[in-house]
């Protein structure tokens, strides 16, 4: 009974606003309890549906955020896994390079497992993290090109050109190097005239690499069915640090009789 009288005096002062809002002159307020149960009732619903809504949004973000980690995570894990695949590619191909000297060249032999050891030693050190410096990536190919030119003849070319103004942009470890072995693979003859042309540029505002390399008869085939690991991993690689932000291209050009690959990279310097 209390709890009604209470509920009567809070009804009245109600209706003694609205009497004061619409009275008409000449027509006193008639207080509709109906009408004022019927409104604070609607507005309790209304309350209740904001915070349904509420807890329901907070759902959803949390749920969003937890997507968003097991995303990360998830890209993570498969980055760890290409980078794993691609440095035993590597250091295999190195070794298949070394062990082909031991019969010829004694000492060219011992000259590239110290090479090599140096260039491990980058591998396993300075790649740990998700990015390293433009610098360190061009002394790395510079020690791979090195190790190279021991097991091919003298008169084949080999350009790498760092054009002026780079700036040490931070990098993806070992993001060129595929591309770069792909040249040597498939861009050296030991019997016509080849050569193999590595052009690292800044322009733009963009990173740019270029590989070049000889193509022989049959060799665009080739290159078309042999998909190698490395060059799989790095497009996927690509795909994953720099989504919508690089370009590339690989393709032989018939003209020049070559087998060209551009890679353009959008850089965040933070």
């Amino acid at each position: 009974m209390v709890q009604a009288n209470i509920w009567f005096a809070d009804t009245i002062g109600i209706n003694e606003i609205f009497a004061k809002l619409y009275d008409k002159p000449g027509k006193p307020y008639v207080p509709n309890y109906h009408w004022t149960k019927t409104w604070i009732t609607g507005l309790s619903i209304l309350a209740l549906a904001l915070s349904y809504v509420s807890v329901i949004a907070k759902r959803l973000q949390k749920k969003q955020l937890a997507y968003e980690i097991s995303e990360k995570e998830r890209v993570g894990a498969e980055l760890a896994y290409l980078k794993a695949q691609i440095n035993p590619h590597f250091l295999f191909n190195t070794l298949h390079t070394i062990y082909a000297l031991m019969d010829t060249n004694v000492k060219s032999a011992k000259t590239s497992i110290y090479s090599l050891s140096h260039m491990m030693r980058y591998v396993l050190y300075d790649t740990k993290n998700e990015q390293t410096s433009l610098f360190k990536e061009m002394e790395f190919i510079e020690d791979y090109i090195a190790l190279m030119k021991v097991r091919i003849a003298g008169d084949v070319q080999v350009i790498f050109d760092k054009k002026p103004g780079l700036r040490d942009l931070p990098v993806a470890p070992m993001l060129f190097l595929p591309f770069i072995e792909n040249a040597f693979k498939h861009g050296i003859s030991a019997v016509n005239p080849s050569y193999v042309y590595i052009e690292i540029a800044e322009k733009d505002g963009k990173l740019m690499l270029e590989v070049r390399n000889s193509l022989f008869v049959g060799l665009a085939k080739q290159l078309e069915d042999d998909k190698g690991i490395g060059v799989v991993n790095t497009r996927r690689r690509l795909d994953l640090i720099y989504p919508n932000k690089y370009e590339l291209t690989a393709e032989p050009d018939d003209f020049a009789k070559e087998f060209v690959v551009t890679l353009t990279l959008t850089i965040d310097e933070h």
